[in-house]
């Protein structure tokens, strides 16, 4: 008995060009090629010398980090300033992008500025999603901590109801590490970096 197949499929030929991404060079990639390079894509970070291109945005993503930059200006008192979607300079090697960060304002420059030295920031924030999960968490909070950010924020989805959870931690100067001081799902009331209240329940405001 004969083997019965199907209909030929007929391969279509690429129409649209393929985009062609620039090959690292020998030692990696520096912040100033991340500064100069064309046609990277907005939000494009440098980690360990290699370009991490950012996936498309959840809605938990967009409005935490509306909801957070928002609060942290609603409270910033003079000698700070609350922002989103900067670099931050770590080292030749590393220029991640927090999604919200506060900077001590001698940091700040015109409004051309593209970046922050890590030793003005004051306080970066992660919010966590599918395709950032490991740098979030591990990467990023490493290098922060390392560089002697002293405080970080990792915002994350929980629950059935998909609700916000805030885990705060404060650097140990001896160990260069962070310490988790406090997990806040409804409010988020502190007094470092400054005094500040965040209603985390807004988020079904958005």
């Amino acid at each position: 008995m004969g083997e019965t197949t199907g209909p030929e499929r007929t391969i279509q030929p690429f129409t649209e060009p393929v985009p062609t991404w620039p090959r690292p060079p020998v030692g990696g990639w520096t912040v100033d090629d991340l500064m100069t390079l064309p046609g990277l894509p907005r939000h494009t970070e440098l980690i360990d010398g290699s370009l991490v291109f950012p996936a498309p945005r959840r809605r938990f993503d967009s409005v935490m980090i509306s909801l957070v930059c928002e609060g942290l200006r609603s409270s910033v008192p003079a000698g700070f300033r609350a922002y989103s979607g900067m670099t931050v300079v770590v080292d030749r090697a590393n220029a991640p992008e927090p999604d919200v960060l506060v900077v001590r304002e001698e940091a700040v420059g015109g409004l051309g500025q593209r970046s922050f030295p890590v030793d003005g920031v004051a306080l970066a924030v992660e919010v966590v999603s599918p395709d950032s999960e490991s740098r979030d968490r591990t990467t990023k909070p490493h290098k922060y901590a390392a560089a002697g950010i002293e405080h970080f924020w990792l915002v994350e989805m929980e629950g059935e109801d998909d609700h916000p959870v805030v885990r705060v931690y404060e650097r140990d100067p001896v160990t260069r590490t962070y310490l988790c001081t406090g997990i806040h799902r409804d409010r988020l009331r502190l007094p470092v970096p400054y005094p500040l209240d965040i209603d985390l329940t807004a988020v079904d405001d958005f």
